[in-house]
């Protein structure tokens, strides 16, 4: 059995990875760690979890959070991870992280990223950037030698699952693509800030950081790697009055192939990837659909009067886009198969 640590276990992302593992048959929680509600059981933070999770949550200076765990979960801010990264790691533990501290290989796509989030682009564990890998598993082979893992952006998995057969095919121009994303309140985390109070939230919905969004450091990563080419994006983030999910609106100029023709291409390219599902034009499809679960609905169409690519990518902000995908990449990294306990339909409606 495999005992798990989750540090940040009271924010969205701990409660959330919490809930998966109590579902997953080789594994065992050994301690949750937090520096908000130290000394309260789990259960009392999160009450729907009474009876099935009623640890002490610990501060980062008890005793319990030196001992040695087989995966470690950094549900954590930027910064954090990079502290005691490597110290998990040397007692045997493999880490995955939800940051962008290990998201990026080299010092210098680091700074790129620090600097969106006005943080100190000096990277406290460079040494460990060139063992990372970036977690998004239907692009990348995570295996059973992998001791760490950058989890990636919730925008960056709607956008790079939405644009990453087209731009491997090269049948878009690369500087031509646009990602109008749209996000629940979730997405800000649970620490409250006026801007998420709820009477500024209802019935409104605005744009932000239109100065520059720090996933777009990720996804133009990515996307270069899979074209073999600069990608340059145009990115709009923007936070709509729902609890969860993202709806990211994907386009790019194409090079004049038919709809039918590239459904065709998306369908071939998530052939064998479980957790993503790619559906035409007419199949109504709504982050409803998504909602509490690791899938990704693609839904791809091509605009022929302007000859322009056009996806719609649905995921959970909280689930594909932070602890499911952290999850599908713990399966992979301990060698069990991706779906174990993950494979689930989310709830209707």
């Amino acid at each position: 059995m495999i005992k798990a640590k989750i540090v940040g276990a009271g924010g969205y992302g701990g409660v959330g990875i919490t809930e998966l593992l109590l579902k997953h048959p080789e594994v065992e929680i050994g301690c949750l760690v937090s520096l908000s509600d130290t000394g309260r059981r789990m259960s009392d933070v999160f009450p729907h979890l009474r009876g099935f999770c009623d640890d002490v949550i610990v501060s980062p200076e008890d005793p319990k959070n030196k001992e040695p765990f087989d995966v470690v979960f950094f549900s954590t801010p930027d910064g954090v991870g990079m502290q005691t990264a490597e110290e998990e790691i040397a007692r045997g533990a493999k880490v995955i992280d939800y940051s962008g501290d290990f998201r990026f290989g080299s010092v210098e796509r680091y700074a790129e990223y620090a600097e969106f989030i006005g943080r100190d682009p000096v990277h406290k564990a460079p040494a460990l950037l060139s063992e990372t890998i970036y977690g998004l598993p239907e692009l990348h082979e995570i295996t059973t030698d992998q001791k760490i893992v950058g989890n990636p952006g919730c925008f960056a998995v709607s956008c790079i699952l939405g644009l990453a057969p087209a731009v491997e095919a090269s049948v878009i121009d690369p500087k031509s693509i646009i990602c109008d994303g749209k996000t629940g309140v979730s997405g800000a985390g649970k620490k409250p800030n006026a801007t998420f109070h709820y009477p500024n939230r209802y019935d409104n919905m605005n744009a932000y950081k239109l100065a520059g969004h720090q996933h777009v450091v990720e996804i133009e990563q990515e996307l270069g790697l899979l074209g073999d080419k600069d990608v340059q994006i145009t990115f709009t983030a923007q936070v709509v009055p729902v609890c969860r999910g993202i709806m990211s609106s994907l386009y790019a100029s194409l090079d004049g192939q038919s709809a039918d023709a590239i459904l065709e291409l998306y369908r071939e390219f998530y052939r064998n990837q479980p957790f993503v599902r790619v559906f035409d034009a007419k199949t109504p499809v709504s982050i409803a659909d998504v909602r509490g679960t690791n899938y990704c609905n693609l839904t791809v169409d091509v605009d022929q009067r302007n000859n322009r690519l056009r996806v719609i990518s649905h995921i959970d902000n909280l689930m594909k886009g932070q602890a499911s995908n952290a999850l599908q990449n713990m399966n992979l990294m301990f060698g069990f198969d991706q779906e174990t306990a993950l494979a689930a339909p989310g709830q209707y409606p």
